[in-house]
């Protein structure tokens, strides 16, 4: 994105809603007609006949009428409530990373702390079906990254998105979702409290007027911020054609890193990871990978967990016969059955200790019957 916008001051924030509003006018016109006219003032007092030549007849005509749109004054009674905020391009918080990639959107709406922006980040994405051991490593990995001194991005969805939040919020609280809505909706609703709290400790973006619904087509839209605003993209787990890979390619087109955890060859949730592995993504083990591949980024705090899994279950407390159950369990998921048959005991001493592990945190039982070992 060039330099070459003349801006007004960011207190101005009318007319910049103004056209944001306008139907049909997109991040990329509506840039290129501040390149043109300055500022967003010069643009909406434009003659018809210069307007004309940059945009089609509806657009122009939106523009004529756009400061009567009943939704400034509504925007306006927003942003002068506590911790509300509209970030232009002509604002000092607006993320510098995100002003270079291609389609930097004109506005952000914003909830939260700004100094959120002030952080390299990571974006953190994954299937919004994920296991219970994605979660976890997702979450691990988030907090350890914060630790690091990087903030999150994700875009609080179910799954890995919601999993990376409270891995960031669990540290330092030094997170950033992007969402496809208008920020005076929180989607899915079942998220409500973790937008809350976000809102509290990091921050919510969306280049989305209030009152915007979720709908399909935001989402693929909302990517390129999340890996717009970010230094790398980490994808933690993710079926063949899951959204995600949207965000990582999208990261690839803007010039990020983009970050893979591997996963077993028999799981779809590890077949995208794999498959951006295969692709040149840097095969991720612990946070320690991600750190030192971005050893040239200047960090608030060097100190961090090389370990993304937490500390080790205390195997003392547990019966001798746990330890074979784990080893025959690998980590993918199976069927008790299986694991009797692999193990050599009998269905009863599997479940005796599947439900012992289950309860010491060591295995998860799945919603389809299987059981997965997370530690």
């Amino acid at each position: 994105m060039t330099s070459a916008i003349v801006t007004a001051a960011p207190e101005f924030n009318a007319p910049w809603i103004a056209l944001s509003l306008v139907k049909g006018l997109g991040s990329v016109t509506y840039c290129q007609l501040l390149l043109h006219f300055k500022t967003p003032e010069a643009v909406l007092a434009a003659p018809y006949s210069a307007l004309r030549e940059l945009v089609g007849k509806d657009v122009a005509d939106g523009i004529q009428r756009a400061m009567e749109d009943p939704h400034i004054p509504h925007t306006l009674d927003w942003l002068a409530q506590t911790d509300n905020h509209l970030l232009t391009l002509a604002d000092p918080y607006y993320p510098p990373r995100l002003l270079e990639t291609d389609q930097p959107p004109p506005v952000l709406y914003a909830k939260g702390n700004l100094q959120t922006l002030k952080r390299p980040a990571i974006a953190m994405v994954g299937s919004r079906h994920a296991t219970p051991q994605g979660e976890a490593t997702a979450e691990n990995f988030a907090d350890s990254l914060c630790h690091a001194g990087f903030a999150v991005v994700s875009g609080l969805a179910l799954g890995i998105d919601g999993a990376a939040h409270r891995g960031a919020l669990k540290a330092d609280g030094a997170t950033i979702a992007v969402v496809g809505t208008g920020l005076d909706i929180v989607y899915p609703a079942k998220h409500k409290t973790l937008a809350h709290h976000i809102a509290q400790y990091g921050l919510i973006l969306s280049e989305y007027p209030l009152g915007t619904p979720s709908l399909a087509h935001h989402f693929p839209r909302r990517n390129r911020i999340i890996s717009g605003l970010s230094e790398g993209c980490l994808v933690v787990e993710a079926n063949i054609d899951s959204g995600s890979l949207i965000t990582a390619r999208l990261a690839i087109e803007q010039g990020r890193d983009v970050f893979a955890i591997p996963g077993s060859i028999h799981s779809p949730l590890a077949k995208g990871c794999n498959a951006l592995i295969k692709q040149g993504a840097k095969l991720v083990e612990s946070t320690e990978d991600i750190v030192s591949e971005l050893a040239h980024i200047r960090l608030p705090n060097q100190s961090f967990s090389i370990s993304p899994n937490g500390p080790s279950p205390d195997w003392t407390s547990l019966p001798a016969e746990a330890s074979p159950v784990l080893v025959c369990m690998g980590f993918d998921p199976l069927f008790a059955e299986q694991i009797a048959a692999r193990a050599g005991l009998t269905p009863e001493q599997v479940s005796t200790m599947l439900t012992l592990l289950e309860l010491e945190g060591v295995v998860s039982h799945l919603a389809n019957g299987q059981f997965q070992r997370l530690v």
